[in-house]
């Protein structure tokens, strides 16, 4: 399956987090700004990319406690291209939304 077949694929199964922080967000929500999820960046797929701020916002799931390595060798080469990455649980989302808004 090609990256970009992936990502739409992950588009349209969105996790419950990642579809109540793309409510938040999408249609220039955030300070104007345009956000676009599931987007190929490199070899990777981030969640939540925005370009005019250079800023990722990644939403992990269980699944990322068990590749915390693999994780950050992402993040490491995502800032290398100049991006910001925020990570933020499943759980933070759904708790905190505010939070996560602020902090983006």
């Amino acid at each position: 399956m090609k990256q970009q077949d992936f990502a739409r694929q992950l588009r349209n199964e969105a996790t419950i987090p990642e579809r109540a922080l793309w409510d938040r967000i999408s249609n220039r929500r955030l300070d104007g700004c345009r956000f676009r999820r599931q987007v190929s960046l490199g070899d990777y797929i981030v969640d939540f990319v925005c370009h005019e701020r250079r800023l990722i916002i990644e939403v992990d799931g269980a699944f990322h406690q068990q590749q915390q390595e693999k994780d950050a060798s992402r993040t490491a080469w995502l800032e290398s291209q100049g991006y910001r990455v925020l990570r933020y649980w499943n759980g933070e989302v759904l708790e905190n939304m505010e939070g996560v808004i602020e902090g983006a």
